[in-house]
């Protein structure tokens, strides 16, 4: 995956560039501000993702946003921002960004949303799609994402979820819970309409970025 990182703060774009490049093999290209950026985006081959620091040098609050989505002209634009507001990514994401990522989210969340995104799909933290107003911390995010999750779903609809974050099919799901694959897929139907996802991608990277995967072996 090629990707466009554009962010002022040097320590963070070091750490995320490491981890990207070491534990998930992606092209990165850095950019301090978005002047820089936006000469990526015009000079060089086609990003798979473009992300953009929100309050970074030249970026005006979402104008800089506006200036990207027109100059990668369908290339992914996503924001990157230490300010986790649901009215932030509401604005985001109605100017057209494929997504926002709090910079508190860890790297491993990261990467998943990051490749959610070079896949074409639009990307939002769990914790703002479920109405939970507090932005989630660098440590805290998956056990209080499980937490405000669970809530939300039957012990039944969990340990589907598990089974989609771990990538397995209805049919590998209804064998292992002793149910039918009829039944299983009543089940992940359920699980699109309270995550307000679409398809079972979009739900298993919900559920992985809120620990599912691992709080309901």
């Amino acid at each position: 995956m090629r990707l466009l990182l554009a962010d002022d703060h040097e320590l963070l774009t070091d750490a995320l560039t490491a981890y990207l490049v070491r534990e998930v093999g992606h092209d990165v290209i850095c950019a301090p501000d978005l002047e820089t950026a936006l000469q990526h985006v015009a000079n060089e081959p086609a990003f798979d993702l473009i992300l953009l620091d929100y309050d970074m040098p030249g970026m005006d609050g979402l104008g800089g946003l506006r200036r990207a989505i027109d100059l990668a002209q369908g290339q992914p634009v996503a924001i990157i921002s230490g300010t986790a507001s649901r009215s932030l990514a509401e604005d985001a994401l109605a100017l057209g960004a494929a997504g926002f990522l709090p910079k508190s989210m860890a790297g491993k969340s990261l990467a998943h949303a990051i490749a959610f995104m070079g896949l074409g799909e639009r990307f939002v933290p769990v914790d703002l799609l479920i109405g939970d107003s507090a932005p989630p911390t660098a440590l805290g995010f998956a056990e209080d994402s499980a937490r405000t999750m669970s809530e939300r779903l039957t012990q039944r609809e969990r340990d589907v979820l598990r089974g989609l974050c771990h990538g397995q099919s209805n049919k590998e799901i209804a064998r292992d819970l002793s149910l039918s694959e009829a039944t299983v897929k009543l089940h992940v139907k359920t699980l699109y309409r309270r995550l307000g996802v679409n398809n079972r991608t979009q739900a298993a990277l919900m559920g992985r970025q809120a620990g599912m995967d691992q709080t309901y072996r």
